[in-house]
Parts: structure tokens; sequence; C-alpha cells
């Protein structure tokens, strides 16, 4: 079984310039992140504009980023969906074609009970049919929270449940996530600015949005933390820092995809009705990340990367 750890990569959506699933471009991506040495490809996800996909794209896109893995690094396809009919038919596509586990984001934006919380997972995890499942949890977007008390009911109704993504910055909560069960249940954590505090803390690792465009840091205090080198964990978690927040810490997914495209990786634009960057925002973003890159002896630009 391989479960997320270290840096595991929230992936952007490739789209061609008519607005289509671009499935050469992920396979680039992949081709270039797999390189870069993160351990994990969370596709689908908030950062892979999901609610922007329809089912038949989200399977396409899984396939494409597998195909051209070629196992290297662990695939875990994002497969929670507005109904839970939905949700099980990308859980149990993300099977047959090979994804090493799911992540199951919460229902979203119409409120729901514990109750219809512990079913909804319990459906899509027994569709997985074993396959390892990462809970997921931002109730920022999602309306939805999910409580470590809901989570541990999951947990004793699904062997293969074993573990979350918790993408909100409550360290109270995070702690109370991994006195569930350190043996069982592991957190994945999506605040990467405090990456190399989670790992202290007990994280397993980070899903990162930033790390799909700069790996480079988050790799390095990945590293640095198996190295117990807190020096230069410090150092890498500081330029991470100073990546993210030129990126806007993920809260506009533009700023990723005009960022792999400075960096010579096309990815396409943002579907409606999300924007691209202006012209003056992508100026202010190349300059600002040259500023770093030079600074930090980084390349800006990545040559070579081919699907």
């Amino acid at each position: 079984m391989k479960k997320l750890c270290g840096v595991t990569v929230a992936m952007v959506t490739p789209f061609d310039d008519n607005g289509k699933l671009d499935i050469q471009a992920a396979k680039a991506l992949t081709e270039y992140l797999v390189s870069s040495k993160v351990n994990g490809l969370y596709p689908c996800g908030t950062t892979g504009e999901m609610l922007h996909l329809r089912t038949e794209e989200r399977m396409r896109l899984l396939e494409g980023i597998i195909e051209q893995n070629q196992g290297r690094a662990a695939v875990y396809a994002q497969v929670g969906a507005a109904t839970t009919k939905e949700a099980v038919e990308l859980a149990r596509h993300a099977r047959a074609a090979g994804a090493d586990g799911i992540g199951v984001v919460t229902p979203q934006f119409f409120k729901v009970t514990e109750e219809e919380m512990v079913d909804y997972y319990r459906t899509v995890a027994q569709a997985a049919e074993g396959l390892p499942v990462y809970l997921y949890n931002i109730p920022q977007c999602s309306a939805n929270d999910l409580l470590p008390g809901t989570c541990r009911k999951i947990l004793s109704d699904c062997e293969n449940v074993i573990g979350i993504k918790y993408s909100f910055g409550d360290m109270a909560r995070t702690v109370e996530y991994l006195n569930i069960s350190r043996d069982r249940f592991d957190v994945m954590h999506g605040m990467d600015k405090i990456f190399a505090s989670l790992l202290v803390m007990g994280c397993k690792g980070t899903v990162s949005g930033c790390a799909g465009v700069f790996p480079e840091p988050y790799v390095n205090v990945y590293q640095a933390y198996l190295d117990k080198d807190m020096e230069a964990m410090e150092h890498w978690q500081r330029i991470a820092v100073e990546i993210g927040d030129a990126l806007h810490n993920g809260e506009n997914m533009a700023y990723f995809k005009e960022a792999l495209d400075i960096r010579g990786i096309r990815v396409g634009g943002m579907r409606a009705p999300q924007k691209n960057l202006p012209d003056k925002e992508r100026d202010m973003l190349k300059k600002r990340l040259a500023e770093i890159c030079a600074k930090e002896n980084i390349a800006l630009k990545i040559g070579g990367i081919r699907n």
C-alpha cells in the first residue's frame, strides 16, 4: 500500500486554448512533478478545479496521469462530488484505472447531518473495494466541517479509511486529528505555509498546490526533516513561504497556472466564471518570482520536460 507522505502535489488541471481538457499537457506536468521527486500526486481536487470538470473529464485526466506516472509517485484521485452517486462512480473508476488510493472531500454547499456525513463516506469507501481512502476537510469552501468524533465513527465502519487531508489553519483541530489513531489514521495537511512545523507536530506531509508550481523548496523541507537537519529545514521553509506568498497561497488558482507558464510549463487558463490574471498581475508575479529565484539560486525556467 502506498500511503500519502512528504510532498503530495494538488495538481492543476490543464486546458487547451479552446478550454478543453488537455491530456498531453497533464502528462507533461506529471513528468515535471515526478522528476522533481515529489512523493505523491493528487488530481481533481480544489486546485484542480474539480467543480468545473465533468465526470468523464475527471476520469480521462486520472487515466492520463497514471499512464505517465508509471508507478513512480503515489497517485490519489480526489473523487468527492456533489452527489454520492457520482463519488461512487469516480471511486470505482479510480480503482479500475490503477490509482493507489482516493481522497474524498466532504459534501459541499448543502449542510449535512452527522448521520448523512458518515453514510456518505461509508458508501464511497465501500465502493472503493479496499482502495485506501483519505477523508478531505476544507470547511471554508465546502460549508461542512468534519469533526474528529465523526472521523472516529467513519474509521470504525471503514477499514480502508487511513487518514485525512485537512486544509484549514486550526492547529488545535490538527492535534485532535493526530490523536484519533497514531497507528491507523494519518494526517496530511494543506497549510504548506507551515509545512516544517506540521511535520514536527506529527503530520505525515502536505498536500500542496504551491508545490505543484515550485516543488523545489517543499521537497527540500521534507528531505531536511528526514535528515534531521533543522537548519536546512528552516532555510527551505522560509523560501517556501516567500514563494507561496507570491502565488497568493492558493486563493486564486490563476496564479498557479500563470506561474507554471512563466516556468515554461503550459497548462492553459481557468474555466469560467474564474478568469486568467490580467497582464499587470502577471508581470508583477513574474518579477517577484524572478527575484526569489535569483536570490535563492532556483531555476525560474524549466527545460527538457516532455511527456
